[in-house]
């Protein structure tokens, strides 16, 4: 037996047509669409104090176009577009069917927003504690809501903050079963939902090795055929652009992750007992891997408003680049003391781009009475001189943090067309925190092999995110014997070496022999989240391209 589950949109923002796509494509069970994100829940607070909706519209733009299909051919719905207001999302999809002339049985979950609870607001990753009110404090839930929505006869589910990899360990609980204690399967499920959840990041997008992924810009989205034992084999439609890979699965993979151990609400994955092996053309089959118990606690994400924020770019070209941004922040500070702001970040980056973003909690201090002040410098600075940005007004930011409260006392409800349906209570047990000890054989590679010097990439594939504010940076290769010379040689204080911006941040490394991989998380990277981050790359999206870009001595019997 196997349960095709199908992704459509990896983002608020994903391609339009990918729901179309999915269904009238080939066959599926499930179409599901992640749209929510750390970043996604400030968005939709933002619109929600403007009066529009607090869930995604365009899910219900998606859902148009393949409502009447998927309710003739029995494929069930599941989304986590509810954002903010999952009832409203689900209100209006029984609009949208009305108009169509349509009658499916639709499904909300709630329970996640803890907005206005009295919550220990401790950073999980810091330590830091949070002075300020929360604009919104949602727990992530696990799949077992979804399972009750769909057992009760729900075509289509609409959910609030659940994991990514719940919008599959949902449907897996639902067709097959599975108890609390069914840890493997569970985590199978998890692992299948953390490889499609990103869309086409698993059949080619963004891929360090894009030259071998053929016809990218019509790139297929995924496809999981998850099995009861939770193994499964990511594809994707024939005929669709794109790769489907064991080095695009294990990209996905390794992106956004911490250690072996991935916690969620209804289990732990062990991400260090997953087995990739190849399936035939496009398929990837995923097995072997183990749960444990999850934790007794749920992260919540929490967002709350930290004032304004104002960038300019100003472009250095020519000579003296770095004599050229002392003058011009010299000037600038002249006309507006750099201590009146409450932060400032200056960032002189590669090709003399110069960007100066203030934070304040005065928004006309962070706005014209900064922009402006940059603009009066141009006939009195640095020769050359002209900038990127116009003077404008500054605009809110929010900062992001991770919370954990007792699983206990949070209770998600699920209700279809208006009544209560019942949720079963998982067991939760304490997980341990720590990845076991990788025991890795000496390298097999004497110290007097002869080498050539090339740039990383050209052996190792890079996927790099955002995890808050820290960055995670997985790198991998595609044989044992290169990753036994990866792993010996790509320790943190050469990762330091060859990203020197990284030599100020506390860098973990984790083991993944089983995916010949490495993953690396920077902490503190990105500040205080996505929204509040002042880098031009906020989500760390490209460090992982950095980093294949640097050249190291590779032993010469590791290449082709």
């Amino acid at each position: 037996m196997t349960l095709r589950i199908a992704n459509c949109s990896g983002f608020y923002g994903d391609r339009l047509s990918a729901a179309r796509e999915m269904v009238e494509g080939g066959p599926i069970d499930v179409l599901t669409g992640d749209w929510l994100a750390e970043l996604t829940m400030l968005i939709l607070a933002g619109n929600r104090l403007k009066g529009r909706p607090g869930y995604a519209p365009t899910f219900l733009t998606q859902l148009e176009e393949v409502l009447g299909t998927c309710l003739d051919r029995g494929i069930k719905i599941v989304t986590n577009a509810g954002g903010l207001d999952p009832a409203g999302c689900a209100a209006a999809v029984h609009e949208l069917a009305a108009r169509l002339g349509l009658s499916p049985k639709v499904a909300h979950v709630t329970g996640d927003d803890l907005t206005g609870r009295d919550l220990d607001l401790t950073n999980a990753d810091t330590g830091e504690q949070l002075a300020a009110t929360p604009l919104t404090a949602n727990a992530y839930l696990g799949g077992r809501p979804i399972a009750a929505a769909l057992s009760a006869g729900a075509d289509v589910v609409v959910t609030g903050r659940v994991t990514d990899a719940a919008l599959v360990t949902g449907p897996g609980i639902w067709r097959y079963g599975w108890g609390p204690g069914d840890l493997d399967p569970l985590a199978g499920s998890v692992v299948a939902g953390h490889i499609i959840e990103c869309g086409c990041q698993a059949t080619g997008g963004n891929y360090a090795f894009f030259q071998d992924v053929p016809d990218l810009a019509h790139c297929g989205f995924p496809i999981a055929e998850l099995h009861a034992d939770g193994s499964s084999v990511i594809t994707k439609h024939p005929g669709t652009g794109g790769l489907v890979s064991i080095g695009t699965v294990t990209a996905q993979l390794v992106y956004e992750i911490a250690g072996p151990r991935y916690l969620g609400p209804d289990v732990v994955a062990r991400f260090d007992t997953i087995t990739l092996t190849d399936d035939g053309p496009d398929r990837v089959r995923v097995s072997g891997v183990r749960g444990e118990p999850p934790p007794g606690t749920l992260k919540v994400a929490v967002n709350y408003l930290a004032g304004y924020r104002n960038t300019m770019t100003l472009v250095l070209t020519g000579l003296d680049i770095e004599a050229k941004a002392r003058v011009a922040e010299e000037a600038i500070w002249a006309r507006v003391p750099k201590e009146s702001f409450d932060a400032v970040d200056v960032t002189l980056a590669d090709g003399g781009l110069l960007r100066i973003t203030v934070m304040d909690a005065d928004q006309r201090r962070a706005g014209r009475a900064f922009s402006s002040a940059v603009v009066e410098t141009g006939l009195s600075g640095y020769p050359g001189f002209y900038g990127l940005t116009p003077p404008g007004n500054a605009s809110p930011y929010g900062v992001y943090l991770p919370v954990l409260v007792p699983a206990a006392e949070v209770r998600a409800q699920v209700f279809l067309d208006g009544e209560e349906v019942p949720v079963p209570v998982g067991v939760s047990a304490a997980a341990g925190l720590e990845p076991d000890v990788v025991r890795r054989p000496p390298s097999r590679l004497s110290a007097d092999q002869p080498t050539v010097r090339l740039p990383l990439g050209r052996l190792a594939g890079a996927r790099s995110g955002d995890k808050g504010g820290n960055a995670n940076l997985g790198v991998w290769v595609d044989t044992a014997e290169r990753y036994d010379w990866l792993a010996a040689h790509l320790t943190t204080d050469r990762l330091k070496e060859l990203l020197p911006d990284l030599a100020a941040h506390r860098i973990t490394r984790y083991e993944l022999p089983n995916l010949h991989a490495l993953n690396f998380v920077v902490h503190g990277l990105l500040g205080r989240g996505v929204a509040a981050s002042p880098r031009m790359d906020p989500q760390a999206k490209a460090l992982g391209e950095l980093l294949r870009a640097q050249p190291v001595d590779v032993p010469a019997m590791l290449l082709p």
